[in-house]
């Protein structure tokens, strides 16, 4: 995922007017879709393409182009049948990747069942956050610990399989730090610089956001 990819929102409260307008500002292309005339209208200043429609019609889903949209985030948690409808109308069309919002762990269980690539919890993982995990391509996590540094969690590239940190010096290449390295599923901050890294790995970094486009 990234920036060159194209999203569809669809749920305009808090959560998802948060991620639409994330994605937008980040320069995303973004539609975003509710069945609140009210809330489409308020969001349009921020989002640019809002449509009024009901998501959970297919013919609805075909005229809106989905099938088109690489990604969905649907961010209607608190109507578990709608949030149902849409991430299989959309997963029926083809879309390569629904993202679900949850309101219960019962209802994530429901939603992966019926397709859902990803559930999210509110509570959890905020829309920016989510947002800004979709645009960061490559990387598995990210969260800012303050405007100047983030904390990352990233795969181990093609390029690094097989070099160890000593070799790949990402702090002068990348200015980042790596911290840890999860491995197995389990983490480790005992970090030996000249072990081989493997694709299998994960490493946690951080760096500053500014410095995270050079990767």
């Amino acid at each position: 995922m990234g920036i060159n990819q194209s999203y569809a929102v669809f749920g305009l409260g808090r959560y998802g007017r948060a991620v639409a307008k994330e994605l937008v500002d980040n320069g995303a292309e973004v539609l975003a879709v509710d069945s609140n005339e009210e809330l489409v209208n308020d969001a349009i200043a921020d989002i640019p393409y809002c449509k009024c429609a009901d998501i959970t019609e297919p013919e609805v889903i075909k005229q809106l182009g989905i099938a088109n949209i690489d990604v969905v985030i649907i961010a209607m948690a608190s109507s578990l049948e709608a949030s149902v409808m849409a991430t299989m109308l959309c997963k029926e069309i083809g879309v390569k990747i629904v993202i679900a919002k949850c309101a219960t762990d019962m209802d994530c269980k429901i939603l992966s069942k019926v397709g859902a690539d990803r559930v999210v919890f509110p509570e959890r993982e905020s829309g920016i956050r989510l947002a800004k995990n979709l645009l960061s391509s490559g990387f598995v996590d990210i969260m800012d610990l303050s405007n100047d540094v983030s904390m990352i969690e990233l795969e181990v590239r093609p390029e690094w399989d097989g070099k160890s940190l000593l070799e790949l010096n990402l702090r002068k290449k990348y200015s980042i730090n790596v911290v840890a390295i999860i491995h197995d599923g389990t983490v480790d901050t005992d970090i030996d610089p000249e072990k081989p890294l493997s694709r299998s790995m994960r490493l946690i970094v951080i760096a500053n956001p500014s410095r995270l486009r050079k990767l």
